[in-house]
């Protein structure tokens, strides 16, 4: 899933990117396996086990599926990625692709929708670790797991400390290690006759199957793709070239897909009561665990519930936490969101007050969700949302970018691909919670109402390099 970007180290370089009105101040270091690692690292290996029971229940059973049509979806979006890198070679997200292919009022409102997703990640991440850990020590609460989390990365980001890459490649090979720990005990305990056996219904089950039914499902499932569209953050410390980074983007997906694919296949198999996940969900987001307890015994329900709280509650919460304030903090700047969020410390040359404002929401918004039923069903759904209406705009960036500005006659990959891409993701939307598409609707909405404003007070959203007509 999609948990931060990497920030910037200042270095200079010579060398403006043509057309774009920006000199990169980032060096070019990194290689094809440096950018599918990082795409890895923050997709995260096992991030399924965290919300495997709510796309369990959503998808009728068949979370495989679910799975693989998210990884179809974002191979697409990938594609419009790496187009619109190729145009724009510039650490950004789809706020500047928009921006800078389409306008800059349409890139605001992409970044507005986007907003939703860095908000409420750094929730969901605190969540789900603390549900994981309360699992493993039920005496105490979800809440005080909350607190805990928060207030560790909180106080670290405040103090301007950052995950180094050696940390990071750690927490990677261990979530590696912990994941196929579980492979080989749990196709062990399925040749052994434990669970239901080998059967393909976790793919495709014709008593349960409807295309809305699976496509809601994949509204929650994508939520674990998130964070490959990280890899272009990295587009000025590339050195392979714009291609390189759409290179990187689709391995790291196929990568993560197959991980994905497999753990939740196996867990399916494996689920001690599936009729039961199927009526009543899974509230306590401990479907997993309890698969993992079937395979293994409670050691490994315990390994699999600690890796999971330790790989979102504090590595990857940790850079959603610094990703988040940075975008608050960068929108800041451009006056589109109130001043004070530009602040920084003196001392430790970070945006404390947009990292206290993340640490403040996180709080809040995780105490709703784990007093709700439903809590991380609809958060994920909501973050989902958020990031699947930005990517619909950035498809529609590629066409109007290349095929009506630049008069492309490349339509396989300026017409069909984002085309196939933005149908794809529009169904997942209309298929997805229903909560969850009121809420998303009026956070975009607002966007429009905030954006109506700064138009209003002469402070219209403008990117460097862009003339008045929005264009480079």
């Amino acid at each position: 899933m999609r948990t931060g970007q990497r920030l910037p180290v200042e270095h200079s370089d010579p060398e403006p990117i043509v057309g774009a009105g920006h000199r990169p101040e980032l060096r070019r270091t990194l290689g094809l396996r440096d950018l599918v690692f990082y795409g890895l690292v923050f997709m995260v290996p096992i991030a399924p086990m965290g919300i495997f029971g709510s796309v369990y229940n959503g998808s009728g059973g068949m979370v495989a599926l679910a799975y693989l049509i998210g990884m179809v979806a974002m191979v697409f979006t990938a594609a419009s990625y790496a187009q619109m890198v190729k145009a724009f070679p510039l650490a950004g997200s789809v706020y500047n692709y928009a921006g800078r292919g389409i306008g800059a009022p349409v890139g605001f409102l992409a970044g507005w929708a986007i907003l939703l997703d860095y908000l409420l990640v750094p929730s969901l991440l605190y969540l789900i670790a603390a549900v994981a850990m309360h699992a493993t020590v039920p005496a105490v609460p979800v809440w005080a797991w909350l607190l805990g989390f928060v207030g560790f990365n909180t106080a670290v980001n405040l103090l301007g400390i950052r995950m180094t890459a050696l940390i990071t490649r750690i927490m990677l090979i261990g979530e590696l290690i912990v994941l196929a720990v579980f492979l080989a005990i749990g196709v062990n305990a399925l040749l052994e006759g434990r669970g239901r056996g080998f059967s393909w219904d976790p793919l495709f089950s014709s008593s349960t199957f409807t295309w809305p039914l699976v496509f809601g499902a994949v509204s929650i499932a994508v939520l674990s793709f998130l964070g490959f569209d990280g890899i272009s953050m990295l587009a000025e410390e590339n050195k392979g070239g714009p291609s390189q980074i759409g290179r990187a983007m689709a391995a790291a997906l196929a990568l993560a897909g197959v991980l994905f694919i497999v753990q939740t296949w196996v867990a399916a198999l494996l689920v001690p009561d599936p009729a039961g996940l199927l009526d009543n969900g899974d509230p306590d987001g401990v479907a997993f665990y309890d698969a993992a307890r079937q395979a293994g015994g409670a050691w490994l329900a315990t390994l699999c519930a600690v890796a999971t709280a330790i790989a979102w509650g504090v590595a990857n919460s940790l850079v959603a936490q610094v990703a988040t304030s940075r975008l608050l903090f960068a929108m800041a700047r451009d006056r589109q969101l109130p001043a004070f969020l530009r602040k920084i410390s003196v001392r430790h040359g970070v945006p404390a007050n947009a990292i206290t404002l993340t640490g403040v929401l996180s709080v809040a918004i995780g105490l709703y969700m784990a007093w709700r039923a439903d809590g991380i069903a609809l958060l994920s759904s909501l973050i989902n949302f958020g990031a699947l209406s930005a990517f619909l705009v950035l498809h529609v960036a590629v066409v109007w970018h290349y095929l009506i500005r630049k008069r492309s006659r490349n339509l396989w990959s300026h017409l069909f691909v984002p085309a196939a891409g933005f149908v794809i993701l529009g169904y997942v939307v209309i298929n997805a919670d229903v909560a969850a598409q009121r809420l998303g609707f009026v956070w975009i909405g607002v966007g429009a109402v905030v954006l109506i404003g700064l138009y209003a007070a002469g402070r219209r959203p403008t990117l460097s390099g862009l003339n008045g007509d929005g264009r480079p």
